[in-house]
This record gives C-alpha cells, sequence and structure tokens, in this order.
C-alpha cells in the first residue's frame, strides 16, 4: 500500500471511529468542550493511522492510568476493541479524554 492509499485508509477509519466515539459518549450525556473534542479527534485520527501502518505506541505505564474510572476505561476498550487490531495500551490513553470530559458534567 502506497503513501496515499494508507492517508485515504487512515481518514476514512477516522471518521467512521470519530462517528462512533461521538456517539458513545453522546449515549453516555458526556459532552467534550471544544478543546478537548479537538484534542479527541486528534488522538483518534492517531489511532487509526496506527491502525492502518501498524506503527507501535511507545512503551506505557498501567499505573498511570490507575485513577481513571471503569465506565471510561470501559468505553475507551470499546472503541479499541472496533479498531481490531491496536493494543489496550490505545484504551489507557483514550480513556483519559473520555474521564475528563466527565467532568464537565
Amino acid at each position: 500500500m502506497n503513501d496515499a492509499e494508507q492517508a485515504a485508509q487512515t481518514a476514512t477509519l477516522a471518521q467512521r471511529m470519530l462517528t462512533k466515539v461521538f456517539t458513545l459518549l453522546s449515549d453516555q450525556g458526556i459532552t467534550p468542550n471544544a478543546v478537548q473534542q479537538q484534542m479527541l479527534t486528534s488522538h483518534v485520527r492517531a489511532m487509526a493511522h496506527r491502525s492502518v501502518t501498524g506503527e507501535p505506541l511507545p512503551e506505557v505505564d498501567a499505573s498511570l492510568f490507575d485513577e481513571i474510572s471503569a465506565g471510561s476505561m470501559d468505553l475507551a476498550r470499546e472503541v479499541v476493541a472496533a479498531f481490531g487490531n491496536l493494543p489496550e495500551e490505545e484504551a489507557w490513553l483514550l480513556s483519559v479524554h473520555f474521564e475528563v470530559a466527565k467532568d464537565n458534567l
């Protein structure tokens, strides 16, 4: 797959996953503010890139996520599972976005 094909596949995947993410958040009554939406969008696009290219994440320390609620972690795991080929560490990182947005309530 060439760079243009990878970019197109990444953009399509990112858009599909962003729709899923914002639907999940809405279903949970979580409304990210504008800055949080921008950061979350950027993160999901990066996840799509890693999903398409197979690029790995740097090592992540699981203990950094001990205070994330089970609800946020479950939502993040659902999104990561939908990608189908990303490691659990992606859910840890994504869960932070959900946890922060929950504080807007």
